[in-house]
């Protein structure tokens, strides 16, 4: 209980103590007591509560308080900013362990025009995010001017913030474990970042350089050629979400449409965007992916160094490339970063059974009484063997009831002679059966046949009817 709670507790608490005789205070020390503040309880009792929490202190965390002067801001406080201003993420290669070291993907994206910037990191470490923040700058056409983060101790530390206030740029951060905040980066991470890498263990200097190739081909392949979706509208009528959406365009076209993006940019873009080869970037990104792909490590604690080369089908050039595009779609080959390493199957030994060298007894039981249960089984065991069998032995037994009666009836199909059965030739008519008048067999319900008994007799009067009835 903290300091101000018990301040207001002492005069309800003190008097009920003294009346039944818990407590006895002088005069002095009794106005003394109603007389202390809340900082003072809390000061008194600080060794009180680290005793009573197993001794350990709870230290005020440092990044916290650079956390809490960095302000909020959601999804919806983005009102059609200006390109430069970005929401930032890392998107973790650690595949299915987050223990030791591995490659962190440092994702940008622009809020105006949807412009992606994927950059790989060795650690997580603040001033490895600065420098990749430093060649992101070179990379987006237009200067940065403010940035979203995370709750991330990546971003929010002494480096991270201090030196994008250096660049002027404005920070902001999402609201803790709501990652609606950062809707636009989160989609891109699985819409680019994982499309692209899977969700393999990536780590290493060399791995860093190949994924730097990647991303590389693939930015100029997602900003100039691949269209996406903007929101424009969302509004709520009761329980229902209604989602208005831009058409699909791509972020090289939002850049030219944009009013606030000067003459020179859009004429720089339009000269990039005539030079680029669609076919060549998909190569080159099929390529890296293919290298990425030797590399993949699942788990942390493995043999680190190449995965044994699969068998690669990359092209050598971008001409034969493109005669293959579409091929491997039909044949259904995953990218090399999403294939599955192949592990050698482990041979399982069957142990042995307490039930063994009673099987040849079990089976003379079922030949004689085939009709024996589990439990009866277990009751004959535990009356010659005791010691060994009880009623914790059920589930085996019934295990080994099912197999040797399935055992028994494979041979008992097996066996079946299949002799030539005479049939009758068919009669001419109908073959479903409304022409048979014959009596029901014995096993037809007494309803049924009484039913049937008095359909016929009135099909057989109308009949007769109908024969003696004068012609008209």
């Amino acid at each position: 209980m903290c300091g101000k709670r018990l301040k207001v507790m002492i005069p309800i608490l003190l008097p009920a103590l003294e009346q039944h005789g818990r407590l006895k205070l002088g005069q002095p020390d009794r106005d003394r007591v109603l007389a202390i503040s809340a900082a003072t309880i809390d000061r008194l009792l600080g060794d009180v509560k680290v005793a009573a929490s197993g001794g350990r202190r709870r230290r005020a965390g440092f990044y916290s308080a650079i956390r809490r002067e960095v302000p909020i801001r959601t999804f919806n406080d983005w009102d059609s900013p200006p390109p430069g201003f970005c929401e930032v993420d890392m998107v973790a290669h650690g595949g299915t362990s987050v223990a030791g070291s591995f490659i962190q993907t440092l994702t940008m994206v622009d809020i105006a025009t949807g412009w992606t910037e994927c950059l790989p990191l060795l650690t997580r470490d603040g001033s490895l995010v600065v420098e990749a923040m430093k060649h992101a700058q070179s990379l987006f056409p237009w200067l940065l001017r403010g940035v979203d983060f995370d709750n991330d101790s990546a971003f929010m530390n002494d480096v991270v913030v201090p030196w994008c206030r250096e660049q002027k740029l404005e920070v902001t951060r999402s609201r803790a474990y709501k990652k609606n905040d950062q809707a636009v980066v989160e989609q891109k991470n699985g819409a680019v970042v994982r499309r692209l890498m899977g969700y393999g263990r990536f780590d290493g200097v060399e791995t860093a350089r190949v994924m730097g190739r990647l991303y590389a081909a693939a930015r100029l392949y997602v900003n100039f050629f691949q269209p996406s979706f903007k929101l424009k509208e969302k509004r709520r009528e009761g329980a229902k979400v209604i989602k208005r959406y831009h058409p699909p365009s791509t972020p090289y076209e939002r850049t030219l449409a944009h009013p606030k993006v000067t003459t020179a940019v859009k004429k720089r873009l339009r000269d990039q965007y005539r030079s680029l080869d669609p076919i060549a970037l998909l190569a080159e990104i099929r390529t890296t992916q293919e290298e990425l792909g030797n590399r993949v490590d699942r788990r942390a604690g493995q043999a680190r160094g190449l995965q044994r080369a699969s068998t690669s089908n990359a092209p050598a050039t971008a001409a034969i490339f493109a005669k293959t595009l579409g091929k491997t779609v039909k044949a259904g080959e995953p990218r090399a970063t999403h294939r599955r390493p192949r592990r050698p199957y482990k041979t399982r030994v069957r142990m042995p059974s307490k039930l063994d060298p009673h099987i040849a007894a079990i089976e003379g039981w079922l030949a004689e009484q085939p009709q024996l249960t589990a439990l009866a089984i277990v009751g004959r065991l535990s009356e010659k063997y005791p010691e060994e069998f009880g009623t914790r032995q059920h589930s085996i037994v019934q295990r080994l009831l099912r197999a040797l009666r399935r055992k028994a009836a494979e041979q008992l199909v097996a066996e079946e002679p299949l002799g030539d059965t005479p049939t009758a030739a068919p009669l001419p008519g109908a073959m479903d059966g409304s022409g048979y008048v014959g009596p029901d067999p014995p096993t037809a319900p007494p309803t049924e046949q009484a039913w049937k008994a008095s359909w016929r007799g009135r099909s057989l009067d109308i009949g007769s009817t109908a024969a003696t009835a004068p012609s008209g």
